[in-house]
């Protein structure tokens, strides 16, 4: 039998750190329920579980814009320069993230396949035919998430008679099969609350964030798609289902699963679906004492100091970041004990990416503002149980107000209620423009893994920032992995219509 990209899998045995358990994505057991084929889509899911941490998703959006970095403290934090090569924009098809990706999506890709295979002789029957949608959005987010990462790829709509060695097909063809089929299969998508899987919002969701990003895809400007970004965020506030929260970090919370603001997730939890350690990565080893954890933390990605900087006072998000003298739960100062037991006082400043000789110890250890947006309860362990969200409703009114600005209009109403949910005492703004839209979008939706796409949408991933200097256009997509090349060398080969 035929296997769609046997790369996938080899990936898979390749990559050390991988799990390969199809828990379901609602975490009930997919083989409780073979009678509803809803409830069998949990293979489809499961590459999302990991987009966080192995999956290399959230390092390669956030790591390459201008907002999160990794430096190398000391002993900790080079890992081979895999973080600096993302900040930096002088990664290769070796590195691990791009690595990560591929292999994730196409397994999404591959088991939406197998899937919608296997129920195809009983189309006809409601409950079927809605659950083949469903995989065939999915299939294509997966695919939009292929085109924006690596541009040029193999389009694949067969699981048995699946060629092994594809070629890859044109980018602008694919954005244009993938729109096809999620607007083709909308019809079929139920009335749902459910923020876990398919839903109508978060399909007209993900075709207003496709028409948003249509000229990176295509290469061409087409009005008419800045008017469907604008209807298809109007489709998600029509709803009526959805809605800001009262606090701009409301829907960061421990228990965010009932937030208002959540149209699609990832439905980590502690105990029952692990891979949301964030936290881990950006709390220092001694943070453990402020939230009476369990755990030590790793000290590692913290907030570019301009980023930090471009939050007011008055800004409720300016909430979500650590710095100053730290503190115990119960008050006390802390100390840095691995460093001579000096004060652990977190400075926005990062002397440099690469910290070591010539700092200072708390230069390496405790420079930079470290990430709360999601909340870290008393007692965190090494996984948090928030919900990561992919699509939430703040989104949706910035993608709304960019449409409208693109087409010449005016989208200050919808800015506004974001940065006003933000900032009450802030004076409303008039005249939004791209630039201010694109700082806002910044502030709102950082370490929610948007930047990179952003940044390359307002023509603004290639310019110099900290510790980077100016990067070619050829960074706007990654480079095929060298192990799928190796498995597959028509991957080099140039891209084929798909007609």
């Amino acid at each position: 039998m035929k296997i769609i990209l046997v790369i996938s899998f080899l990936v898979l045995l390749q990559s050390g750190c991988t799990k390969l358990d199809t828990e379901l994505y609602d975490r009930i057991p997919a083989d409780e329920y073979t009678a509803d084929p809803i409830l069998r889509m949990s293979p489809i899911y499961s590459p999302m579980r990991e987009f966080l941490d192995w999956g290399g998703w959230w390092f390669a959006q956030e790591i390459t814009g201008d907002g999160v970095t990794a430096p190398t403290r000391g002993g900790d934090w080079d890992d081979g320069g895999k973080w600096r090569v993302l900040h930096q924009h002088t990664w290769d098809n070796n590195t691990e993230a791009i690595n990560s990706m591929w292999s994730r999506f196409y397994t999404g890709v591959q088991e939406a396949n197998k899937f919608i295979e296997e129920m195809q002789p009983l189309v006809g029957e409601e409950v079927i035919d809605e659950a083949i949608a469903k995989a065939k959005i999915l299939r294509s987010y997966y695919y939009y998430l292929l085109i924006d990462n690596y541009g040029h790829v193999p389009y694949l709509a067969d699981f048995l008679d699946a060629p092994q060695q594809p070629l890859r097909n044109f980018r602008h063809e694919i954005f244009a099969e993938i729109l096809s089929e999620i607007e083709e299969s909308l019809p079929m998508v139920q009335p749902s609350i459910s923020t876990t899987g398919v839903n109508q919002g978060m399909v007209y969701s993900l075709l207003a964030k496709l028409y948003l990003n249509h000229t990176v895809y295509t290469g061409t400007v087409n009005p008419e798609y800045w008017q469907r970004a604008e209807a298809y965020s109007d489709s998600v506030m029509l709803l009526g289902q959805y809605s800001l929260e009262p606090d701009a970090l409301g829907p960061f919370t421990a228990t965010n699963q009932n937030s208002p603001e959540n149209i699609w997730v990832i439905p980590y939890h502690t105990d029952r679906y692990e891979g949301f350690n964030l936290h881990m990565r950006t709390l220092h080893y001694n943070s453990n004492l402020t939230f009476d954890m369990v755990v030590g933390p790793w000290n590692g990605f913290a907030v570019m100091e301009d980023h930090f900087n471009t939050y007011q006072e008055g800004d409720r998000r300016r909430d979500g970041f650590l710095v100053g003298q730290q503190y115990t739960f119960t008050g006390e100062p802390i100390t840095d004990q691995g460093a001579g037991g000096i004060p652990l006082v977190f400075d926005p400043h990062i002397p440099s990416l690469v910290l070591g000789a010539g700092n200072t110890p708390s230069e390496i250890r405790n420079s930079g503002a470290r990430v709360v947006k999601f909340e870290i309860p008393r007692g965190a362990r090494e996984n948090l149980s928030s919900h990561f969200p992919i699509f939430r409703y703040a989104d949706v009114l910035l993608m709304k107000a960019e449409a409208r600005i693109r087409q010449g209009l005016d989208g200050d109403l919808w800015v506004n209620q974001v940065r006003q949910r933000a900032d009450p005492g802030a004076a409303p703004w008039t005249g939004v423009t791209l630039d201010m839209l694109l700082a806002e979008r910044g502030r709102e939706m950082f370490w929610e893994a948007h930047r990179r796409q952003d940044l390359i949408r307002f023509g603004r991933f290639n310019a110099p920032w900290w510790e980077k200097p100016a990067s070619s256009p050829d960074r706007n997509t990654f480079p095929v992995p060298m192990w799928a090349i190796d498995v597959n060398p028509n991957l080099v080969e140039e891209p084929v219509s798909l007609n």
